[in-house]
């Protein structure tokens, strides 16, 4: 197993679906497949769509999720979808490049320039130290919040960037990392509004006071995406209508 880049638009060329499916032509099979029961990380393009004009992409890393299985295609010859679980988009998008610091090195050229081949593979190996980067840096404020750097004997600094020798993709399966990645985003999205009522929930000392929930239960195989979240304020009970699950 090793772990890739998985490149989609914000209007995808392919029949992508980040939370659930990933659909590539088979140039890109054998990399896909060696990631099978690994991580990914998704990168957004400059590019918005297959209109070789767009622009407005964000250049950056903004979800990681894990590969199940590897299928053909029938409807279209020569594609396949790689299915995904365990998606969860980050906190922060992450450029490829800050500074001079790529996050890729493969994307980088011996004389310190943006290797534009590389770019041009939409599925491409990457290590694990820096799949484990992207994601430390993806969750950073999370990860502040929770271990402070001076709490934690485990930290060095490597050009600039703070690094914890502790593997965070351990954390990004748990629950409880998951639960906290989630609220935060899905408030964030919402403004701190209650989707119900209107009204922006922050108590005195401007915390946010809306619940985060799954529109689609865990349960039930719901994601930890945004387009599966909303947010409530605590006096709207979703259970009667929809078993949404807060958090």
């Amino acid at each position: 197993m090793t772990k890739a880049v998985f490149t989609t638009k914000v209007n995808p060329t392919y029949d992508d679906l980040p939370e659930v499916k990933y659909h590539f032509p088979k140039t890109y099979l054998r990399v896909a497949e060696s990631v099978v029961g690994d991580w990914i990380v998704y990168y957004e393009p400059r590019r918005t769509s297959g209109n070789l004009e767009s622009r407005g992409g964000r250049m950056s890393y903004f979800a990681t999720a894990r590969v199940k299985t590897v299928e053909k295609d029938e409807a279209r010859a020569g594609h396949f979808y790689a299915y995904v679980s365990d998606y969860l988009e980050f906190d922060r998008a992450v450029p490829f490049r800050e500074g001079n610091h790529y996050y890729e090195s493969g994307l980088q050229r011996p004389d310190g320039k943006t290797n534009k081949g590389a770019f041009g593979r939409s599925v491409r190996y990457i290590s694990d130290k820096e799949y484990e980067l992207i994601l430390r840096m993806g969750f950073s404020t999370l990860l502040f919040d929770a271990v402070r750097p001076s709490e934690d004997q485990d930290a060095v600094h490597e050009d600039n960037v703070l690094i914890v020798d502790r593997r965070i993709s351990e954390r990004v399966v748990r629950r409880p990392f998951r639960d906290a990645a989630f609220s935060r985003q899905v408030k964030e999205a919402y403004g701190h509004t209650c989707a119900f009522t209107g009204i922006q929930m922050r108590n005195g000392g401007g915390r946010s006071e809306v619940q985060a929930a799954h529109i689609r239960p865990v349960k039930d195989q719901g994601p930890d995406s945004i387009r599966n979240g909303i947010a409530l304020s605590g006096e709207v009970d979703p259970n009667p209508w929809t078993g949404w699950q807060q958090i």
